[in-house]
């Protein structure tokens, strides 16, 4: 962090013990990301964890809440059944021939909705390739790189075109994170889980 230098005592003194909080802040969440890892490599489900984030918005601490929240994604027969158990597809009132579809159910995993939708704010931004996911997806295999690629310029793409049409932020998000949902299952249908050994 810079130096900031105040003229007042009172102010110089409350800004360094506000910078000590966030530096400790920064601390405490590496060394809960560090033990986090540690944790995820003994897992079964570790291959899919670290395969899971190669799509954009998710990383080590909401890949593993998805597969801990869910479980085996591969147990549901279609992406769309996925979508359903974390409640992100939109209520229906239906009488006869007449079909109205209202808000997200939000039946199902909270948590796994809640992770989902934090990581389809980071579609409002353009596809591309920086150092830091490059760095992160290199040993994954090509096939699982394509998805996630193709994911992100697609939702990509998706996230302007709905935000053009003037519907507010958190139902694009929501949009996103549906798709998104699909695109997880894809993952894990090509990654085997760890035999235990």
């Amino acid at each position: 962090m810079s130096e900031q230098r105040f003229d007042f005592p009172h102010q110089q003194l409350a800004f360094e013990e506000m910078q000590k909080r966030v530096l400790e802040a920064q601390a405490r969440v590496g060394r809960l990301e560090a033990a986090l890892a540690e944790a995820v490599d003994a897992w079964c489900f570790a291959p899919l964890v670290r395969n899971l984030q190669v799509l954009r918005g998710i990383r080590l601490v909401s890949a593993a809440t998805l597969v801990a929240e869910v479980g085996d994604l591969t147990r549901f027969d279609n992406p769309k059944q996925l979508m359903a158990y974390v409640g992100l597809v939109p209520s229906e009132h239906s009488s006869g021939a007449r079909t109205k579809r209202g808000r997200i159910t939000r039946a199902g995993n909270a948590q796994a909705r809640t992770m989902l939708i934090e990581a389809g704010w980071s579609y409002r931004l353009p596809a591309r390739e920086e150092r830091r996911y490059r760095e992160r997806v290199i040993d994954l295999p090509e096939d699982i790189q394509a998805i996630g690629w193709k994911a992100q310029v697609r939702l990509s793409q998706r996230y302007r075109r709905l935000a053009a049409t003037s519907k507010p932020q958190p139902k694009v998000t929501t949009a996103i994170a549906r798709e998104l949902v699909g695109y997880a299952w894809d993952i894990a249908r090509r990654v085997s889980p760890a035999v235990a050994g």
